[in-house]
């Protein structure tokens, strides 16, 4: 189903813009990335996306009911999008494995570490909500996902036993990466040994 969001022409006339709500709701999450970006987190309200977004209020509330609820969908949303966007574009260079492998590790790590980045400012909005912690779970298995994909066709393992080895794998970047924040490991160190890791496992 199409929603109306009403915008202005040059000559100040109201005109209706609609669009299937699946495109609405990545214009919204588009547009509530630019206000974390432009103008910070504390900014981020549905009243304010949705004068942002040229919707009305209740548009904004029907896709996301509240501020946590966007928040959540906005922090799911950036990771994801990350991850879908490195794994599609390492498997359609065709990379042979030991550039997959370095390429996974390397990205892995920075994504990892990276607290300046808008997925750590939204999860710093987001701090103390039950809701994230179901949401890191998700984005856990999607990492999964993206390890196994990735590393798939430079494996003999049945499907299943790399599956498990990307759980562990996914475990140890996320351990190596909390070395690098706590200062005991470089992420040049840390990378290197997430590399040789992966390739042990494979």
């Amino acid at each position: 189903m199409a929603e109306r969001s009403i915008r202005q022409t040059t000559d100040g006339r109201s005109v209706a813009a609609r669009l299937p709500k699946a495109e609405r709701r990545h214009q919204l999450l588009d547009t509530a990335l630019a206000i974390v970006r432009e103008e910070g987190t504390d900014r981020l309200s549905l009243g304010h996306l949705a004068e942002r977004a040229g919707v009305s209020k209740p548009v904004a509330y029907d896709h996301f009911g509240d501020r946590s609820g966007l928040l959540i969908a906005l922090y799911r949303w950036i990771d994801t999008e990350r991850m879908n966007t490195f794994r599609d574009g390492l498997v359609s260079r065709n990379p042979n494995a030991a550039e997959a492998i370095s390429e996974l590790a390397s990205a892995y790590i920075d994504c990892a570490v990276d607290t300046s980045g808008d997925f750590h400012a939204v999860g710093a909005a987001l701090a103390g909500s039950d809701e994230k912690a179901v949401v890191l779970q998700e984005l856990q298995d999607q990492a999964v996902e993206m390890f196994v994909a990735i590393l798939a066709p430079h494996s003999d393992l049945r499907p299943p036993e790399l599956e498990r080895r990307s759980i562990g794998l996914v475990g140890a970047g996320d351990a190596l990466s909390m070395a690098v924040l706590r200062g005991t490991c470089s992420r040049a160190d840390a990378t290197q040994t997430f590399s040789s890791l992966i390739a042990t496992c494979i």
